[in-house]
């Protein structure tokens, strides 16, 4: 068992190369946003020592440093998603939660320029039984670190269809889960609190309580998947952490509002996830661009694209509910953001195959610009604020002196138009070029 272990451990260690000593990388003359949201810092240089930012300033010097030259480079956080799923789509149809499908996957986002995400309650055993959860968070495996909520909680026999997933029929049962899953030690805790469009009875409220009340006990926060504007007043009153999608039935009032002030409720919108619930119907601009498109996995291309599944959309009861659902989680967005709430990109992406992993990402970057964010707003959203959502902030989300060195180099300025953070020219994971982006080798 020892000598097993042990050739776990040498096997998990070659796969991402640690920065050598002494590896010292000089970026020059770049621009620079720092995830803060301030004015982009021009004609600036960034210096790198063994994975970590030690210096920003013009006229960085150092001895045996790789130098880049950046001029008409961006330089800016990478980005963080603080809702998605992995193992879901792809792979074996019939088993797709494998540990290759799942680094795939990690890899995908590493390549759209993500390299933190957190999984929202749908892993399933293997991931920490292996070994892969915790050896990706510490930058072991390649692509994207991943931080888990574990196994998530959903009403008695309601939605949605996993595996591992707990459905406590009383608070008694729901606080043995609840001490199941800490054991794990999960980012967050997650619960479905939905009927899904009227098709499922919610989670009993006596039920959810007892999860937040017994999570804080064991100092683990809890986040909810919602949809209407009543739950989201009950949820937060009862101490919710994280709203993990938008209040779609109707606009948010102040009392909410205020609440979610005081309490330092998270907000995470998942616009591009209702946005995808419509838009196939009306053929979006980017539905045939390369970056779109190399995000999907194979055959979802042609399913969307065809007469048949845009029909179906269109013609679907729920379509008109979608769109108006969408309308109205872009003004909600827009109320927590102007009330001070913290709003922290996710996206669901990976949950089903339509919400394409890594694309989903900027196009809710462009989505916030589309409900009234600055760019630099949308991108604050993205590393700072995500980064505070995962509670990863002393790490990463911005680049500044300490901080590891997770970095998107552009070849055009997302202060300018939020749709160049598409530009990739390299992502950096640890000051180490990991990807030219998705569309490159």
């Amino acid at each position: 068992m020892k000598n097993y272990l042990l050739l776990l451990l040498i096997v998990l260690f070659s796969f991402q190369p640690a920065p050598p000593e002494n590896n010292i990388l000089l970026l020059k003359n770049v621009t620079l946003i720092d995830g803060n949201g301030g004015t982009p810092i021009t004609a600036t240089d960034i210096l790198i020592k063994n994975g970590v930012i030690a210096k920003i300033g013009p006229g960085q010097l150092a001895n045996g440093a790789t130098v880049i030259n950046g001029r008409g480079k961006t330089v800016m956080p990478a980005l963080i998603s603080s809702h998605v799923h992995i193992g879901m789509i792809g792979g074996d149809k019939n088993n797709p939660y494998t540990r290759e499908n799942i680094l795939a996957q990690l890899k995908k986002y590493q390549d759209y320029g993500v390299t933190n995400i957190l999984v929202m309650g749908s892993d399933e055993p293997m991931l920490f039984h292996s070994g892969l959860r915790d050896s990706s968070v510490n930058g072991l495996l390649p692509g994207a670190r991943l931080y888990s909520a574990g196994y998530g909680f959903a009403a008695v026999k309601g939605p949605p269809p996993m595996k591992k997933i707990y459905h406590p029929a009383t608070p008694a049962e729901a606080i043995s889960d609840l001490d199941a899953v800490a054991v794990l030690h999960p980012t967050v805790i997650k619960m479905w609190v939905d009927d899904f469009g009227g098709s499922a009875a919610k989670m009993d409220s006596n039920i959810y309580k007892a999860i937040i009340t017994r999570a804080h006990q064991q100092h683990i926060r809890v986040a909810a998947h919602l949809y209407y504007l009543a739950d989201a007043h009950h949820l937060v009153n009862n101490g919710l952490d994280i709203i993990a999608h938008s209040i779609r039935d109707q606009e948010a009032d102040a009392a909410l509002l205020q609440q979610m002030k005081k309490q330092g409720t998270i907000y995470i919108p998942t616009l591009s996830l209702d946005e995808y619930a419509y838009i196939y119907a009306r053929r979006p601009d980017w539905i045939n661009d390369p970056f779109f498109k190399a995000s999907l996995e194979p055959g979802t291309y042609e399913m969307i694209t065809s007469s048949g599944y845009q029909d179906n959309l269109k013609n679907s009861p729920a379509y008109q509910r979608n769109v108006h659902a969408f309308e109205i989680a872009l003004k909600n967005v827009k109320k927590m953001a102007d009330a001070g709430i913290l709003v922290a990109l996710g996206t669901d992406s990976g949950a089903q195959p339509v919400r394409a992993q890594g694309f989903s990402e900027h196009l809710e970057m462009e989505l916030l610009v589309q409900a009234g964010f600055t760019p630099l707003q949308a991108i604050t959203a993205a590393t700072k604020n995500a980064a505070i959502a995962l509670h990863i902030q002393q790490h990463f989300g911005t680049i500044a002196p300490g901080k590891t060195a997770d970095f998107l180099l552009l070849n055009a300025n997302p202060a300018q138009h939020i749709r160049n953070t598409r530009n990739i020219a390299a992502v950096y994971k640890a000051g180490i070029a990991v990807s030219k982006g998705p569309l490159q080798p």
